[in-house]
């Protein structure tokens, strides 16, 4: 028996919503204006617009809010309710009622929109997540406690509440939860004229999507068929022999940095996903990946500086617990270098220059050191740097740092030499050579090694990296001192 086409969809029906409530005279969306009486020439909004919503709230007037926030696009909406404290931001929301939509809880901060979510009744939260789609229901949900996601799901409806209670089974940043369930798939034996008739026929192709996806009897997919090439190949043409068999697959199980690198890599608009039995059970979009890549990117970024999620909007006490351990790190790994200057302190006692030129040898590694060690993180994110390249990637890093350690050694060496003394010159010269040196090499093999550990590279190379800069630094410029005989050890 051949399988019967199918128009997947996590959705109940919803009646068409007026986004934006008025619309310009010159025809142009609020969201496509710029330096408007709202917006300023970054198209954020004005702080004296912010005001006037400000004053209308604090007064009582919910009339004037609702004037005021009714011409914005949603993701400003959004905006504006982040510009309100913790405390404000539920009173606003009751202000704005009407406004307060799916589209607009979908753009919110993740904090914001759990502090939010908590404050509403189960029923509310439940009518927001039925109009959207799967992978944001999920994101609206997937951080609240367990006992609120039960109450919130025996709310929605019997499909929504399937597709939610499966996209929760699986482990959070996977393809499991950042699928839709929402996806076009026939059976192989249909012709080009048959899936159009298809198409004609089902009258609910509301949702976006822009390749259709033909599968067996078993529903794996088994290839893809392009809408322009539909659109332009005779009716009686069989999809098999039109579809492109070569298509990518990713497994539910898939971590959401990996998907976004695969659509990267590929240039793909869309791409199938599959179960362990191979089966077809979503698709993820590039409008998804956009998402993925800049949450994924400014994450690295702010775990290289260990301000965990690094969020304005995150919880005093949550800031608190993520940065406070990276500086009690930090802190430990500041004794060692401490400890190489204790070691060196009578001769540091004997040559005030050594007390002034130090700070620079160490600074100098440091910054060498973070350079490499972002290079090598964003490699190794991308999956630039492997085990198949290390060495040679290594190499290449380590041949940049004494080209660095040279340039900056002379700089540094003559005016060591004028102000002080040749031979401190010297010193100080051989000394950045050698941390600069060692700086390039750690910022590789500090990530890689984390990595080899299978732990996050970028969360903490920097702290030990700056030890390895820090210590190398006081070391080979404080121990150089003493065989050069510019000072005696005790």
């Amino acid at each position: 028996m051949q399988p019967r086409p199918t128009l997947m969809s996590d959705e109940a029906p919803i009646e068409d919503e007026t986004v934006l409530a008025t619309t310009p005279e010159d025809g142009a969306r609020p969201d496509d204006r710029i330096d408007d009486e709202r917006h300023d020439e970054e198209n954020r909004l004005k702080p004296r617009f912010v005001k006037s919503v400000r004053e209308a709230f604090e007064g009582g007037d919910a009339n004037a809010v609702q004037e005021l926030v009714e011409p914005l696009h949603p993701a400003d909406v959004a905006d504006l309710l982040e510009l309100f404290d913790s405390d404000e931001r539920q009173g606003l929301a009751g202000a704005l009622s009407d406004l307060m939509s799916s589209e607009v809880v979908a753009e919110l901060n993740d904090h914001v929109r759990e502090d939010m979510m908590e404050a509403l009744e189960p029923e509310a939260v439940a009518t927001i997540a039925e109009q959207l789609e799967t992978d944001d229901a999920v994101q609206l949900l997937e951080d609240l406690d367990e006992d609120d996601q039960r109450a919130i799901i025996a709310e929605l409806e019997p499909e929504t509440q399937a597709a939610v209670t499966s996209a929760l089974a699986y482990p959070e940043e996977t393809a499991g939860r950042l699928m839709n369930r929402h996806f076009m798939a026939v059976p192989e034996h249909m012709t080009v004229g048959d899936l159009i008739d298809f198409l004609r026929e089902t009258g609910d192709l509301e949702h976006d999507f822009w390749e259709v996806f033909v599968v067996d009897q078993r529903h794996h997919p088994v290839g893809t068929c392009a809408l322009n090439w539909i659109l332009t190949t005779p009716r009686n043409i069989k999809l098999t022999d039109l579809m492109k068999r070569d298509q990518t697959l990713i497994p539910v199980t898939m971590d959401q940095e990996e998907v976004a690198l695969m659509f990267q890599k590929y240039a793909l608009i869309s791409a199938a996903v599959v179960d362990e039995s191979g089966r077809l059970v979503g698709q993820v979009t590039v409008d998804d990946i956009v998402h993925i890549i800049s949450e994924e990117a400014g994450e690295d970024a702010l775990l290289l500086s260990g301000a965990g999620d690094g969020d304005i909007n995150e919880p005093i006490r949550e800031a608190f617990s993520s940065r406070v351990r990276w500086l009690v790190a930090n802190l430990g790994t500041a004794v060692v270098a401490s400890a190489i200057i204790a070691f060196f302190g009578a001769a540091i006692e004997k040559l005030v220059a050594l007390a002034v030129l130090m700070p620079i040898v160490a600074s100098i590694g440091g910054n060498a050191g973070t350079q490499t060690m972002a290079v090598a993180v964003r490699a190794i994110a991308t999956n630039q740097l492997t085990r198949a390249n290390t060495w040679r990637i290594l190499w290449k890093e380590f041949r940049v740092a004494l080209l660095n350690g040279a340039t900056i050694a002379v700089l540094i060496g003559i005016a060591a030499g004028l102000l002080f003394s040749p031979m401190m010159g010297v010193v100080i010269a051989l000394a950045m050579v050698i941390n600069i040196a060692v700086a390039g090499l750690a910022g590789v093999l500090v990530p890689v090694i984390f990595e080899r550990l299978n732990q996050d590279p970028a969360v903490a190379s920097s702290v030990f990296v700056t030890m390895i800069t820090d210590s190398m630094g006081f070391l080979a410029f404080l121990g150089l001192a003493v065989v050069s005989g510019l000072v005696p050890l005790g």
